[in-house]
């Protein structure tokens, strides 16, 4: 309809056109615009992700025909109420494509807007192309998902106040430990009680202990629980848990499932744990970052699961109206990509997963460490440290502030023996996912977007700084000067 009416008013003014410049130069310019309009309707009769990336001509086209949809974009509109859309900086109305008010209503994130047809459309668009890629990724069975302003840690808070509704007794949340500040958090901000469940080491893998999370339940008692909480994306050691045997304890036990999967889109095999989790148990609901994944900007989620009826009630406990960017941002990054772009830089990332395993155990042998062994882990990669800390203890340490001051960013060093007290709870080796991990060890990550510029630079800088500290440590055992490490080259090769 949208388009049948803006090709119609297209064609009376391409018909008057041709009053002005040659027939049939305006003939060749009206099948030009055609093409645009082609794709448009496509979009919006599937609601999926195009296979092929569109110009941003395109785009553009499109996004400024969804912006004079809104009231605010109406000519000779008068607004006389507090919220009208209205922008002082005509830089920042640009920046949003004069979609100014946002998405949802006050009492519902997923609401239609009566004075915003076209924001209203791009929301209700968003969620359906990002439904689609979440099919492609790997779970064919999701039902429903919908796109909130708020990172990961918010939208698992959201989940976890919604699922209160339901189970108004509960007051905890089994949690296989995953040393990440955030997913603890949003348990504690919800008004929930973590129970914290050790994980299990089994070779160098740190995997889920299916019989403590068993053993808490009982104990606790099924009714008091308001779900459990686990997780697929994660830093080695760590690997993804064990899905299927936690969704089968829940669909036994009645209790809810939340999964973080905050950067599990990209990995194949994060998404067919959640398909087949769900296939034989129970998963209520699976959160996943917008920037991780799709690399836009902080400040957005994808919330889905199995039940439409459940994720509708999710995005109705969301308060009030909610900002659009997120969904913007999303939906422009889907298009320029095309399905088949986004299905490429999946496959590059796996490839140069096998890449960077390869670089990384070059490096650890001709240094005298280990990679670590953690096939079930699909995205990161652990290095073993215990050289350094043979040398010294600051040393482990050392390493990570050397390895920032030459742009190596997203490399964690995982010291000994670190405490952490989160919310009034202590983690013993804290960011190791272990109270006692047997080795200091350097994270690395193949995820979406890498190239293998950015392993073969990581894997040259990572050399020198090893060599660096390990001419340091000599020098101190056998008591000989060295310059100061300020004065030590520092150039980012």
């Amino acid at each position: 309809m949208f388009v049948t009416e803006t090709f119609e008013m297209n064609s009376e003014n391409f018909t008057l056109s041709e009053k002005i410049v040659s027939p049939s130069y305006i003939r060749q310019g009206c099948q030009a615009r055609r093409g645009h309009e082609q794709l448009i309707r496509h979009l919006l009769e599937q609601g999926k992700c195009p296979e092929e990336g569109w110009s941003e001509s395109t785009i553009e086209l499109f996004l400024n025909e969804l912006a004079v949809m809104d009231s605010n974009n109406f000519l000779g509109n008068c607004g006389v109420g507090e919220r009208e859309g209205r922008v002082a900086s005509n830089l920042v109305a640009r920046r949003h494509y004069r979609l100014i008010h946002g998405i949802g209503r006050s009492g519902d994130i997923a609401a239609i807007q009566p004075k915003a047809a076209g924001s209203s459309l791009l929301n209700k668009l968003t969620n359906s192309v990002v439904l689609d890629i979440l099919k492609l990724s790997g779970v064919r069975s999701v039902a429903s998902c919908f796109v909130v302003p708020m990172a990961t840690g918010m939208s698992l808070t959201l989940c976890f106040l919604t699922l209160r509704h339901r189970r108004p007794k509960a007051r905890f949340i089994v949690w296989p430990r995953i040393d990440q500040k955030s997913c603890f958090k949003a348990m504690i901000t919800a008004g929930f009680e973590p129970v914290v469940v050790e994980n299990v080491l089994e070779g160098d893998e740190l995997r889920t202990d299916l019989e403590a999370v068993e053993r808490k339940i009982e104990e606790l008692g099924a009714e008091n629980i308001l779900c459990v909480h686990s997780t697929t994306s994660c830093f080695a050691p760590r690997v993804p848990d064990r899905l299927e045997e936690l969704a089968t304890m829940c669909a036994k036990y009645d209790i809810p499932h939340i999964v973080n999967n905050a950067y599990g889109v990209q990995s194949s095999k994060c998404m067919h744990l959640i398909q087949q989790g769900a296939r034989v148990g129970r998963i209520d609901a699976f959160v996943q970052s917008l920037d991780k994944n799709f690399m836009v900007p902080v400040g957005g989620a994808i919330i889905a699961g199995f039940d439409e009826s459940f994720i509708q009630e999710i995005s109705k406990m969301y308060p009030g109206r909610a900002s659009a960017s997120p969904s913007l941002d999303v939906l422009i990054t889907l298009l320029t990509l095309g399905a088949n772009g986004y299905k490429k830089l999946l496959s590059d990332r796996k490839e140069i997963y096998s890449y960077l395993a390869e670089e990384l155990k070059s490096l650890a042998s001709a240094h005298g460490e280990r990679l670590l062994h953690t096939p079930h882990n699909p995205i990161s990669l652990a290095m073993s440290l215990d050289g350094l800390q043979v040398k010294s203890e600051k040393a482990v340490t050392q390493l990570g502030s050397m390895l920032f001051t030459r742009q190596v960013s997203g490399a964690r060093v995982i010291p000994l023996g670190k405490e952490q007290t989160i919310s009034g709870h202590t983690f013993c080796g804290f960011m190791s996912h272990s109270d006692a991990y047997p080795c200091p060890y350097l994270n690395a990550a193949s995820a979406v977007g890498i190239s293998r510029e950015d392993v073969a630079l990581c894997i040259k800088r990572l050399d020198k700084c090893l060599k660096t500290l390990k001419k340091e440590g000599n020098a101190a055992k056998n008591g000989s000067p060295l310059p100061p490490f300020c004065q030590e080259d520092n150039t980012a090769e």
